[in-house]
């Protein structure tokens, strides 16, 4: 058996994920990819400079998932786990595709809660380990004209913070990584690439927001918001009554 910990990395095909692969590797973790783009984990893996175990999954469909953890229980105990995978959807709730708006809650939301559940209680029962969840500072507000995806990311900023304080002192932690626009493929495939947002706000670079989060989650932080931008707007997410803060949101969402 390997002696390198292991680190579980969903998403991990392009953009955050891809990024924190690289993070991960260079601090001598044995990498479990997964993926739907075997293709795309496959040359990720011939370019990090440590052991990787490729796991092909749609995580989304249950079946997929079932398989996943039988191959993990196989595997062995994970020291870190990082749900980065997600999917975003743009347009007005009641003109968008239902279906994949519950696809949407499955990846970011179901998905997210069942590996979380699955390795969480070893981790306590070993008296070690950490769990990076990926969220977004869209979870700081609801999000008119993307309201699906806002509301998974507050999910999983709630979900995070309170698993934090039921681990506490257990040697166990759980950490929110909320970053905001990044140079990823995220705009494209959520539909989200002529948007107001993506105009006016300059996207960090994936591997910056990766060095951050990932920075953070070692120093056991409860929550990492990325970049001064982002911060700042997260601050201001809280304090703006919502009949104000709204209605910018709903034209940031939009094409005008």
């Amino acid at each position: 058996m390997s002696e390198e910990p292991i680190a579980i990395l969903t998403g991990a095909s392009s953009g955050i994920g891809e990024a924190l692969a690289h993070e991960i590797a260079a601090d001598g973790y044995r990498l479990v990819l997964v993926a739907r783009r075997v293709d795309r984990l496959e040359a990720l893996a011939a370019r990090l400079a440590a052991p990787c175990e490729i796991i092909g999954a749609d995580l989304t469909d249950p079946a997929d998932m079932d398989r996943l953890k039988a191959r993990l229980a196989e595997i062995g105990e994970p020291a870190v786990l990082v749900n980065n995978a997600g999917l975003g959807q743009s347009g007005p709730f009641a003109e968008g595709d239902v279906d994949r708006s519950l696809t949407v809650i499955d990846l970011n939301i179901r998905a997210l809660v069942s590996l979380t559940r699955h390795v969480l209680p070893g981790m306590l029962a070993r008296g070690r380990g950490g769990i990076l969840n990926v969220a977004s500072t869209a979870a700081f507000q609801p999000g008119p004209n993307a309201s699906i995806y806002y509301a998974s990311k507050a999910f999983v900023l709630s979900f995070s913070e309170a698993l934090t304080e039921e681990c506490a002192g257990k040697g166990v932690t759980v950490t929110a990584l909320c970053p905001g626009p990044t140079e990823t493929e995220f705009f494209e495939t959520a539909g989200m690439d002529n948007v107001a947002l993506r105009k006016l706000t300059k996207a960090m670079p994936a591997d910056q927001v990766a060095r951050t989060g990932w920075a953070a989650f070692k120093r056991g932080k409860r929550v990492i918001i990325p970049g001064v931008q982002n911060k700042t707007t997260a601050f201001f997410s809280r304090l703006i009554p919502h009949r104000l803060l709204l209605p910018v949101v709903k034209r940031l969402q939009s094409g005008k």
